[in-house]
C-alpha cells in the first residue's frame, strides 16, 4: 500500500476502522518476545525487580563522603607518598589536602559518614560500601560510558538497555528503562544508549527543564481517541507493508512499537509522574520544599512511583543548580577549585532526597525489591589540585548500594591510607555491572546479544559478583 495515494473506500475502512480485534492484533505483535518487549524469564531467582541509579556525575570524592581516612587529616600539607600529578585531567601539588568536613559513625555498624550527608548517614546501617572500586578513564564521559556501558566509547548498550533487553517489560503502558536528568551530563546520550539492541530498548528521556513531564505526551487539541486509532493503525499498516519489500529492519519494527507504547503512556505516564496525589508529609520527606533540593527530590519521588509501577530501571543524574552561586555546569561533583564549596552545594542538593527516598521505600515495603544505587564514574585525588580542590581520581572510589538483596552495613574492600588507591580486593566497573545484573536476577555471562558476527555482553570477558555485599 502506498500511503501517498488515495485510499478505495473499502480499503479506507479496513485501515482506519480499527475495531477492537485489529488493536488487540496490533497489541500482541507488539509484544513480541524476540525484540524484548515482553516480560521474559530471568536466569534465575532475583533479589530485585528494579533499580533506582543515582548517578552523582563529576565524580564524588571518596575522602570527603564515605571513606575516612584520619592520615590524611592529620598529613595536610604534607607531600602524599606516591603522588603522580597527572592522575588526573589536570595537574596536582602531590600534597596531602585533609577533608574540610565533620566526620562521626552512624548506626550499629560504626560506619563513618561525612556531614556532606547528615541526613543519609541515619540509614548507615542499611547501606552497603564498596570502597575500592577503579576505572579506566579518567575524564567524565568516557568514564561515564564506561561505568554504564562496560566501555569508554559510545555506541554500545548501558546498563538500562541491558536489563530491558534481558528481562523485558513489566508494565505495558510504561518503558522498562527511564532517565531523569536536569541539564545532560558529559557522554549524554552514550551512557545510557541502547546501542546496537534494538531501539526498543532505548530510555524515555525526562528533563527537570521541561514544562511538561513528558513532552508531547499529551493529544492535539481536537485529536479523539478513534482518530488516534485510525492514525496509528494506517502508519502501522504502511511500515509493515515497506517492511514486506524491503526485508526485516529492527529499528523500523522498534519505531512502529514506540509509537504504540506512545500510545499507552498517554494515559498512564502522566498518572505515574503526577505528585499531586502524594501527601504533603511525603513531599516534605523529599524536599520538595526546599529550594535547594526541590529538582532532586522530585525526580527521586517520581523514582519512586515509577518502580512502583512496574519500571525496571530508572536512573537519575545528580542535578546542575548551583546553591553558592556560580555558573551552572553539567559535572556538578567536580570539585577542582573549592572541595568545600562544591561538595556542600552537592549534598544540599541531594542528601534530603536521597534520604527521603530510602526511607519511602522501607516503609512502603518496596527496599527489599528495590536496588538503590548510589555513585559517580570516579574518585578524586587525595592531594589537592590548586589549594582547596581535587582531581579526578579512576584509582579509588566508592559505590553504595542499598536494599535489593544486599547487605546493610557492609564495607568490602579498602583504599590505601590516605584514599588514593584502592588497595584491597580492587572493584573494577565489570564487577559493579556483573554484581547488579545478579541481583536483577541475569547471569552477566550469559546475557548476550549477537552482533556482527560476535556475542557482545556488558561485563565484555570479565566481571566478578561481589558476593561479600550480597544478603
Amino acid at each position: 500500500m502506498n500511503p501517498l495515494v488515495p485510499l478505495a473506500r473499502r480499503e479506507f475502512l479496513r485501515t482506519s476502522g480499527l475495531g477492537c480485534g485489529a488493536l488487540a492484533l496490533a497489541h500482541l505483535l507488539g509484544r513480541d518476545a524476540s525484540l524484548g518487549a515482553a516480560e521474559k524469564k530471568p536466569h534465575f531467582a532475583p533479589k530485585a525487580k528494579s533499580i533506582i541509579w543515582l548517578f552523582m556525575t563529576g565524580g564524588p570524592s571518596q575522602v570527603d563522603t564515605f571513606d575516612y581516612k584520619p592520615a590524611l587529616q592529620k598529613r595536610d600539607g604534607e607531600k602524599l607518598a606516591g603522588a603522580d600529578p597527572k592522575t588526573g585531567f589536570f595537574t596536582t601539588s602531590g600534597k596531602c589536602l585533609a577533608s574540610p568536613f565533620k566526620w562521626a559513625q552512624h548506626g550499629k555498624s560504626g560506619s563513618w559518614v561525612s556531614d556532606v550527608f547528615p541526613s543519609v548517614a541515619k540509614h548507615a546501617d542499611d547501606l552497603a560500601f564498596v570502597h575500592s572500586c577503579h576505572s579506566v578513564a579518567n575524564n567524565h564521559a568516557p568514564a561515564s560510558m564506561e561505568l554504564a556501558a562496560g566501555v569508554t566509547r559510545p555506541g554500545y548498550p548501558t546498563m538500562g538497555a541491558w536489563l530491558s533487553y534481558g528481562l523485558g517489560s513489566v508494565n505495558d503502558n510504561l518503558p522498562a528503562f527511564v532517565v531523569m536528568h536536569d541539564a545532560k551530563p558529559r557522554g549524554d546520550d552514550g551512557i545510557w544508549s541502547p546501542g546496537f539492541l534494538p531501539k526498543t530498548h532505548q530510555p524515555l528521556l525526562l528533563s527537570a527543564q521541561q514544562k511538561e513531564a513528558i513532552r508531547d505526551v499529551a493529544p492535539l487539541a481536537g485529536m479523539t481517541d478513534a482518530r488516534q486509532k485510525a492514525q496509528l493503525e494506517l502508519l502501522r499498516e504502511a511500515n509493515i507493508d515497506h517492511q514486506k519489500t524491503h526485508g526485516d529492519q529492527p529499528d523500523l519494527t522498534a519505531r512502529i512499537r514506540s509509537f504504540e507504547l506512545a500510545y499507552r503512556m498517554q494515559a498512564a505516564a502522566p498518572e505515574a509522574l503526577d505528585l499531586a496525589a502524594e501527601t504533603e508529609e511525603t513531599k516534605k520527606l523529599y524536599g520538595l520544599d526546599n529550594k535547594d533540593c526541590a529538582t532532586f527530590g522530585r525526580q527521586c519521588l517520581m523514582a519512586r512511583r515509577l518502580v512502583e509501577r512496574g519500571v525496571r530501571f530508572v536512573q537519575v543524574f545528580s542535578p546542575t543548580n548551583r546553591i553558592s552561586g556560580g555558573a551552572v555546569a553539567d559535572v556538578p561533583w567536580d570539585g577542582h577549585n573549592d572541595i568545600q564549596v562544591n561538595h556542600r552545594d552537592c549534598g544540599m542538593m541531594t542528601d534530603v532526597p536521597f534520604a527521603g527516598l530510602l526511607t519511602d521505600l522501607k516503609r512502603r515495603g518496596l527496599l527489599k525489591d528495590t536496588l538503590v544505587i548510589w555513585g559517580g564514574e570516579f574518585g578524586r585525588t587525595s592531594d589537592s589540585q590548586g589549594s582547596k580542590g581535587r582531581d579526578h581520581n579512576p584509582h579509588a572510589y566508592t559505590t553504595v548500594f542499598c536494599g535489593g538483596g544486599t547487605k546493610g552495613g557492609a564495607h568490602y574492600c579498602a583504599t590505601d591510607e590516605f584514599g588514593y588507591k584502592a588497595v584491597e580486593n580492587r572493584v573494577s566497573v565489570h564487577d559493579l555491572q556483573a554484581t547488579i545484573l545478579h541481583l536483577m536476577g541475569l547471569d552477566h555471562e550469559k546475557l548476550t546479544y549477537r552482533h556482527n558476527g560476535r556475542d557482545f555482553r556488558l561485563t565484555d570477558v570479565a566481571g566478578r559478583v561481589i558476593k561479600e555485599v550480597l544478603s
